[in-house]
């Protein structure tokens, strides 16, 4: 069909818009729900191929722009959204050039003429850290698709391309994009009572019913630019409770890097004398930018990173267990890898190489190696391992992370599994760093295993009710 015919099919069937969408309301509700996951309220959003408008509404934007090749939509998107931007346009020649945090395409890659010029165009309206989002039907439904039209269940469609997600991703690879993500959702689209849900919610996310679904997601960000090192400064937070013996080996060995490196210490109600043996470090090392908070009424390693964090100036936030077991000569690594725009949320991987013989017990990475496997199902991005304390993080995606954090709850203790579940929600590209991990000096260790253990199952369940089963 050549593109006047379909502009003019599309405004036919524009007035009628809402008609198709009541007797597909189930499938709409569920394309909305995905989106409104990854997209936080109060973003600037751009909708391409935005029809009447109301997805983008859907999603709270700060400010809204809509754009369809349909003149006939747009103007009723105007008139039923006043608060938002509606432009008449083509995907593959956008009438707009500013930045959005978000730029959505939803069931629309199958009308374009030119898919690669499309997501070349979107370059035009990416800043760096802005996220793309698109659906995209399963090609394997289309003679069910097809029968839904003919029987009247189903809006009328000109014939769409053939693209599986690696088309898409390849498409957008050239058109300098990375893909972050790509998931499947919505096995059954229509609304059955609990059958729906069980499809849904659970079915749906099996390994080899998840290639079923009806609706394709792929998340991507543009390709990664470097950013000087020298440019930004950086924050080490080291929650430290009854770690006395480690404190001056701390300081001493975190090495300076980017425009500045102050290390925060968080002391967390210890019973050795840690509070005391800072302060003489602190005293001993005017060199170092070196601060102590207290953790007061605050409970847990995850308290104390929220108050490093809050309480530190750098530009990235380094985290840094003062058992020192992941050597500080490490980080030079994680914030070289941050720098270089490759991954947006740095953790390590104590599971690569050897470790010393009383690094880590037998039960202790057996467990590692099975949340491992959990949580990269979970959460759409591999893990090998999920309890690394080191993790390294922008300041600025992690101010985003505590801003949602009502999403998710106070329900950390470790503080770990609040900025992975933070960061794969905000689609942060994360990548692991292998590091030697080094028997413990001094002290012991602070963590139960089958109290610890039992914990990290709530959070697997935690994770599937908040983040798989959405």
């Amino acid at each position: 069909m050549m593109r006047a015919e379909v502009v003019a099919s599309l405004d036919e069937q524009a007035a009628f818009s809402d008609g198709w969408k009541r007797k597909n309301r189930y499938y709409y509700e569920s394309v909305e729900r995905i989106v409104r996951f990854h997209v936080p309220p109060g973003s600037r959003v751009l909708e391409i191929g935005c029809g009447t408008g109301d997805l983008l509404n859907a999603l709270e934007p700060s400010r809204g722009v809509g754009i369809d090749i349909s003149p006939k939509a747009v103007e009723i998107a105007r008139s039923r959204f006043p608060m938002h931007t509606f432009l008449p346009g083509d995907a593959e020649n956008l009438p707009l050039s500013e930045p959005f945090d978000y730029v959505i395409l939803s069931d629309v890659v199958g009308y374009l003429d030119d898919v690669q010029r499309a997501f070349d165009q979107l370059n035009r309206v990416c800043h760096p850290r802005t996220r793309v989002i698109l659906t995209y039907f399963n090609y394997m439904w289309a003679p069910i698709l097809r029968l839904g039209e003919r029987i009247g269940m189903k809006r009328p469609q000109p014939d769409q391309n053939w693209l599986a997600p690696e088309d898409i991703q390849n498409l957008l690879s050239l058109a300098n994009f990375q893909t972050i993500s790509k998931g499947h959702k919505l096995l059954l689209p229509v609304r059955i009572p609990l059958l729906s849900s069980l499809c849904n919610r659970v079915l749906a996310n099996l390994p080899l019913l998840r290639g079923l679904c009806l609706v394709q997601v792929i998340v991507a960000r543009p390709a990664p630019v470097p950013v000087a090192q020298e440019s930004l400064s950086c924050s080490v937070v080291i929650p430290a409770r009854n770690e006395k013996g480690n404190i001056e080996d701390a300081v001493r060995r975190v090495p300076a890097m980017g425009s500045h490196t102050e290390i925060v210490f968080v002391e967390g109600n210890s019973s050795d004398g840690t509070a005391e043996e800072i302060e003489r470090v602190i005293g001993a090392s005017p060199e170092r930018d070196v601060r102590m908070l207290r953790q007061g009424s605050g409970i847990g390693k995850g308290d104390a990173v929220r108050k490093g964090f809050a309480a530190s100036s750098g530009d990235v936030l380094m985290i840094l267990d003062a058992d020192l077991t992941v050597p500080p000569e490490e980080l030079p690594k994680f914030f070289a890898a941050l720098c270089s725009g490759r991954g947006e949320f740095i953790h390590g991987s104590r599971l690569v190489y050897p470790m010393e013989k009383q690094a880590m017990r037998f039960l202790n990475a057996l467990g590692n190696k099975f949340f491992s496997i959990a949580f990269s199902w979970l959460l759409d991005q591999r893990f090998k391992d999920t309890l690394c304390g080191t993790k390294v993080l922008r300041r600025s995606d992690y101010e985003r992370i505590a801003a949602g954090r009502s999403y998710f709850g106070n329900f950390d203790p470790f503080g770990d599994f609040d900025l992975i579940f933070g960061a794969a929600k905000l689609d942060l590209k994360i990548i692991e760093i292998p590091i030697r991990y080094r028997e413990r000096i001094y002290g012991t260790t602070q963590i139960s295993r089958f109290r610890h253990g039992w914990l990290l199952l709530r959070m697997c369940l935690f994770a599937l009710r908040r983040i798989k089963f959405v």
